[in-house]
């Protein structure tokens, strides 16, 4: 495996699980109306969004939430989720090694 393919999904795959850590710091929040994060979560939880949010925020734009009713259904997380898989399986058909 060439160096610069190994670089490649290693990154990748960190950066599904900052994404996953990002959604269940949603969760969280959404779940549980009258959190107060402690000072040691905020510190935390800042970076996760400051990696996730330029890639969601475009995709949003993109792709608007689908309207389930009185629910907003955001699915720019699944799709950056659906595209990281692709660009891993793309990476690992088209690099030899």
């Amino acid at each position: 495996m060439s160096i610069l393919k190994a670089v490649l999904l290693i990154a990748i795959s960190v950066y599904v699980y900052v994404l996953i850590a990002r959604i269940i710091i949603e969760m969280i929040g959404s779940f549980s109306r009258n959190f107060q994060p402690p000072r040691w979560f905020s510190i935390i939880a800042e970076p996760l969004f400051v990696l996730t949010d330029p890639p969601l925020r475009a995709l949003r734009r993109v792709i608007p939430p689908l309207k389930l009713g009185n629910i907003a259904l955001d699915v720019s997380v699944l799709v950056l989720f659906f595209g990281l898989q692709l660009l891993t399986w793309a990476i690992g058909v088209y690099f030899p090694g």
